[in-house]
Order: C-alpha cells, then sequence, then structure tokens
C-alpha cells in the first residue's frame, strides 16, 4: 500500500480540536506532474501563489503552545494535485474558473492542465482516501470527547488574484471563515479576542464558510467549524517566501483560539 498523502498527528486524548492544514505543501509526485502543462519555472510561480506557505509550520507553533495540545491534519502534497476542500462535483462554485477538485487554471486563470480533462483517478487515487481519513479523525474526536471542533488554518495574498470569485472585498489581515450551522457564536468571538493583537478581523471576505466532512455536514451540531485565513503579508514575503518576525505573534494567538476552543 502506498503512503498516505498526509499525516494525523496526534494531540492530547481530551482535546477536541483538529488543526486542519490543507494548502501548505508544495510536492506534486511525477506522474501527476506530467499531466500539468508549465514548464519548471512556471510551475514554481504558480506554486509561490497558490501555497499558503508555512501554515504548517505556524499550526505546528501553536500546537506546541497550547495549553491542551490539538490534533493536526496535514495535507503533505499541493492543492494542485487535488483541492481537499472543494466539493469534487457540480456543487463547486470554483469550476466556475476552472479550480474544482482538480486545476484546470492557474491564479492567473492560464492552462494549468489541457482540457478536457478527466479528474476522476486524480479523485480516486487522493482525493476521496484524504477524505476518508478526515471523516475518521473527526469521527475519533466524537468519540473520544462528545464533540469536534475543526479550524482550517489557510492564508491568503495581501492582493487578490484573478481566480478569485469574491475578491472586491474587504482584505483583513485575519478573514474568519463560517458556516451558519457548525460556527457558533463563542468560537467567532474567541477567534475575535484571540487574534485581537494582530490587527482587524474580518469575516467571510475575502473567503467564507468552514471545512467540514460531508458525513457530519449541515447534521451534526457536536461539530465545530472556523476558517482561519492569514493575509500573507503579516508574517512572510509574499509570493512564497521565507516567514518573519509576524509568524511567532500569530502562532501565539492561533494557540490561544485552540484552547478557548477545546473548553
Amino acid at each position: 500500500m502506498s503512503q498516505p498523502s498526509y499525516d494525523l498527528l496526534p494531540g492530547a486524548a481530551e482535546s477536541p480540536v483538529i488543526l486542519h492544514v490543507p494548502h501548505s505543501a508544495r510536492a506534486i509526485p511525477a506522474a501527476v506532474r506530467a499531466g500539468i502543462v508549465l514548464d519548471d519555472a512556471a510551475l514554481e510561480r504558480e506554486l509561490d501563489h497558490i501555497t499558503d506557505a508555512h501554515t504548517a509550520e505556524l499550526a505546528e507553533a501553536a500546537a506546541k503552545r497550547a495549553g491542551v495540545a490539538p490534533w493536526r491534519f496535514v495535507n503533505r502534497l499541493s492543492r494542485l494535485v487535488v483541492d481537499p476542500e472543494r466539493f469534487p462535483d457540480e456543487r463547486e462554485e470554483m469550476l466556475a474558473v476552472g479550480m474544482g477538485a482538480v486545476y484546470t487554471r492557474t491564479t492567473h486563470r492560464r492552462v494549468l492542465r489541457n482540457e478536457p480533462f478527466d479528474p476522476g483517478p486524480l479523485v480516486e487515487r487522493y482525493f476521496r482516501p484524504y477524505a476518508r481519513a478526515m471523516t475518521e479523525a473527526v469521527a475519533g474526536r466524537l468519540a473520544a470527547t462528545g464533540r469536534a471542533v475543526v479550524i482550517d488554518v489557510h492564508s491568503y495574498p495581501s492582493r487578490a488574484l484573478p481566480y478569485e470569485l469574491h475578491g472586491t472585498g474587504p482584505r483583513p489581515p485575519v478573514c474568519l471563515g463560517t458556516d451558519a450551522f457548525h460556527t457558533p457564536a463563542r468560537l467567532t468571538e474567541a477567534a475575535r479576542e484571540a487574534f485581537a493583537g494582530c490587527g482587524e478581523t474580518g469575516l467571510d471576505s475575502p473567503f467564507g464558510g468552514t471545512y467540514v466532512p460531508l458525513e457530519f455536514y449541515g447534521t451534526d451540531a457536536q461539530v465545530g467549524a472556523l476558517m482561519v485565513e492569514i493575509r500573507r503579508d503579516l508574517y512572510m514575503t509574499e509570493p512564497g517566501g521565507p516567514a518573519g518576525a509576524g509568524a511567532d505573534r500569530l502562532a501565539a494567538a492561533l494557540a490561544v483560539l485552540v484552547d478557548a476552543a477545546g473548553r
């Protein structure tokens, strides 16, 4: 059996919190790379734009700082392989710009994969096992603690990229993505308080919603969820550059949120 494309990193047995890091990696298997039409230099530039750089390290640092260690579910492959947070069918609004579960267009709406492209093999090989494993991780927290809280750790560019469907709205230092069913007001407020020292927080702009495995989505209120989108100029050189001094402050804020969400 081949190695999974993700890691589930255990936290404290009593923690309901899962830090989900879906877009931090740049790795692309050779067989998948063969289907991408960009040359190596253009692919590196695209990875600079599309990758939520250093978010796995932010989550790791937050987990170490937290009073009760959260669990972490980390994607080890680039979202250019599959994007585990997209719907794998026509429900996905990002299909409008060629960015469903398997992307056919770049952040600048250029060709990434020649169309027509059959996403089926990549969905079966990477997307569905990831979704099953994340479902099992949430079920594990429910069984152990009676509830689960998924905190999605993302970042986004300070200036809108052409692929963004809602890029004309506010771009606060920290954007909190919410769901009417899965994001209780106390979780949103905890996040606002945790990130207060990092600048303004906003809701659902430029990115909204949360990630909840479909088995629980809209049906199990014991599964809470919040997306944390950190504007990249707060902690790194854009695009794709090194992390800076702001990373430590953000990791500390994320740790405060983890502890508040776990209580």
